[in-house]
């Protein structure tokens, strides 16, 4: 029953059976590319009550308290389907849906541990798709509507209701301090790297000149001029699905991330993830721009809604997030490369350092285009 890609998991169909009648599965292939979780398809027999659902290893090493993820999964749907219910006026007739977890058949529980492994099940959005590169303007006005739409659905979700279960996520200055431990660490060799490799220098230097400027956002939030908010955390574009015919976005998956933030962190990394055309694993850092077109056809996009629950200071900030994210993506590459590359995957010994300086490049682009991303803004929130 289980293809090829699935025989390192021999177990799959029984594990399946267990979230639904094992005589109306008929299939379980692998879905998606995920660098997390381990993700199935199940597909179903015509007289199951639907046409599929995932299946889901979770990744414990990411996510060391499993049972949280699952707590704020559970509140998220519940409290998005209770929205839905109520037709809001914001989808004008669009299709939304929400990945909803299923319960287990024969328990009140929504997740069984099989071999010291975690599983769960969610439901599957059908007739719909995602890319991973955005095709045109249009495109890039949905994807923005998309995380909009996602913002506003739960912005009157209760951030008590969620737990924080990646604790110092997008936090810059947090980022900034394991740095600069790992150098302090990493002295002798980061002598002998400086030597042979002069990109590494520019990367250092880099990173000095703008320690002033890591804790705006937060610093912002202590003074009470921004608000925790529920959020996303990993709003990439291929984490927004669009409908297969219409190509409206319909929803967003990939919600393990969800937790309590700040929405500057969703927008500043979807901006991030997007406007970038060379994609942050290129080799061709001198041709990294940040696409401000691109840029705006997404801000058009997400403020379509997001113009309903973003305050005066909410703006205020957004062209501080699309500068800092980038360079807080680029400084965990950089630590990660100084530190042995402990976290990020690698394929090269130098993999770490390129994907650094594509984003400190694009942080570069970003700034060098100050002045017009802060007029585009100025005249996106109709204070101009």
């Amino acid at each position: 029953m289980a293809d090829a890609n699935t025989r390192i998991y021999p177990s799959l169909d029984a594990i399946a059976g267990l979230f639904h009648p094992p005589e109306q599965i008929s299939s379980i292939d692998t879905l998606g590319s995920g660098n997390v979780n381990d993700t199935f398809l199940v597909s179903l027999t015509a007289d199951a009550d639907c046409r599929a659902f995932v299946m889901q290893r979770l990744n414990t090493s990411v996510f060391e308290k499993p049972e949280l993820v699952m707590r704020n999964l559970l509140a998220l749907g519940s409290h998005v389907q209770q929205r839905l219910a109520t037709d809001p006026p914001e989808l004008a007739g669009r299709r939304w849906e929400i990945p909803t977890v299923l319960p287990t058949r024969h328990s009140e529980g929504h997740w069984v541990e099989h071999n010291g492994e975690f599983w769960r099940s969610i439901s599957y959005i059908g007739a719909a798709t995602t890319s991973d590169v955005i095709r045109d303007a249009g495109h890039a006005r949905e994807l923005g509507y998309g995380l909009g739409m996602f913002h506003h659905l739960i912005s009157d979700l209760p951030t008590c209701d969620l737990a924080d279960t990646l604790e110092g996520f997008h936090i810059t200055p947090s980022y900034l301090k394991h740095y600069d431990t790992v150098c302090r660490d990493q002295f002798e060799r980061l002598e002998k790297r400086l030597s042979l490799d002069p990109r590494l220098k520019r990367a250092l230097d880099f990173v000095e000149r703008r320690r002033d400027c890591v804790d705006v956002l937060e610093v912002a939030c202590a003074r009470g001029e921004l608000q925790h908010r529920p959020i996303h955390g990993d709003p990439k574009i291929n984490n927004v699905m669009l409908d297969e015919q219409s190509g409206l976005a319909v929803g967003l998956i990939d919600l393990d991330t969800v937790k309590p933030g700040l929405v500057h962190y969703d927008i500043g990394d979807c901006l991030r993830s997007c406007c970038n055309p060379l994609g942050e694993e290129t080799l061709q850092v001198e041709l990294v721009t940040f696409d401000l077109n691109l840029c705006r056809a997404i801000l058009e996009g997400y403020l379509t809604i997001g113009r309903s629950f973003l305050s005066d200071q909410d703006f205020h900030y957004l062209p501080d997030c699309i500068r800092l994210i980038p360079f807080e993506l680029g400084l965990r590459f950089l630590t990660d490369y100084l530190d042995g590359d402990r976290y990020f995957r690698t394929d090269r010994p130098s993999h770490n350092l390129d994907r650094a300086l594509v984003q400190f490049a694009l942080t570069q682009s970003i700034e060098a285009q100050e002045d017009d991303l802060k007029h585009m803004i100025l005249e996106l929130s109709g204070a101009s």
